[in-house]
């Protein structure tokens, strides 16, 4: 059950895509076009229970991420959890996906940033940065870039 507590935490991120459903599905669950826009995973596979890792450096910090598939809808939404390793706190990332036409919506929600240890590299306006570059910036132009000739 979600408190009114935890959606006041959670960063959510909406953005509409000049592209098919499909195309971007592929893009959040195939790892090498995950590769292109995301991070540098060595394995992923859009399957429950399925976990994966990879490592950021950010201002000198290394930051290993762990995570684990937790839900999959084909096309429709993804979720895995989304924590550090040597650090406290547990959350979820989840994608969601809405056909409009020929274009796709997507919601992105992450859950769970307050049990982060309370210090600035974990502050929610960081996260709040980092998903919109990803989803804003790098994603769109991974879906559309290519259309427009300016790959």
């Amino acid at each position: 059950m979600t408190t009114k507590h935890d959606l006041a935490e959670a960063v959510v991120i909406e953005r509409t895509f000049n592209a098919p459903v499909a195309k971007v599905w592929k893009a959040l669950t195939n790892v090498e076009e995950m590769r292109q826009w995301y991070f540098n995973l060595k394995q992923f596979k859009a399957e429950v229970g399925f976990e994966f890792e990879f490592v950021v450096e950010h201002e000198g910090t290394t930051y290993h991420h762990l995570c684990k598939v937790t839900e999959v809808i084909p096309q429709k939404k993804i979720a895995y959890t989304w924590r550090y390793k040597g650090h406290e706190g547990d959350s979820l990332v989840t994608f969601e996906l809405f056909a409009d036409g020929d274009e796709t919506r997507l919601k992105l929600t992450h859950q769970g940033l307050e049990t982060f240890p309370k210090t600035a590299a974990f502050a929610r306006k960081n996260f709040e940065a980092g998903w919109t570059a990803i989803i804003g910036s790098e994603l769109k132009q991974f879906l559309e870039g290519k259309q427009k000739g300016t790959s």
